[in-house]
């Protein structure tokens, strides 16, 4: 991104907008940019597998039920995180980023994350992570 991208503009990023550079399109873009959680696994305040962290301004909107998700250590990846793997071409040329997330991505990311919750296993953990590196590389 470019310096001070928080000032012009939010979290939501779509594949075009005008903050990302050249090199954060191409991190961006082969999942690169993740490369520094595995340090946070290696801390232990990440698991390879969860959901997703949110930005604070999403968390404080999250309902009772919603707010489960927090109860599990966040990871790199999960079912939405493949679900939504190209999430910048889905914001792409919205003139309102934040509200597309909100109406388009949210509602489903958050079942999956809920459903997560509910049924995570080692086995179906091992499967996420067969299934992230084929979508990294296809």
């Amino acid at each position: 991104m470019v310096e001070n991208a928080e000032q012009f503009g939010g979290a939501e990023t779509a594949s075009d907008d005008p903050r990302i550079t050249r090199v954060g399109g191409f991190l961006r873009q082969y999942k690169l940019d993740e490369f520094p959680q595995l340090f946070n696994v290696l801390k232990g305040e990440m698991s390879l597998v969860g959901p997703r962290p949110e930005v604070l301004d999403e968390v404080a909107c999250y309902t009772r039920e919603e707010q489960q998700v927090l109860g599990v250590r966040p990871g790199i990846t999960d079912w939405a995180s493949l679900k939504f793997h190209h999430e910048g071409e889905i914001l792409r040329g919205s003139e309102d980023p934040h509200r597309t997330y909100h109406e388009k991505i949210r509602p489903e990311k958050l079942r999956l994350q809920l459903q997560y919750v509910e049924s995570h296993s080692v086995l179906k953990d091992f499967w996420i992570i067969c299934r992230t590196f084929r979508a990294i590389f296809e």
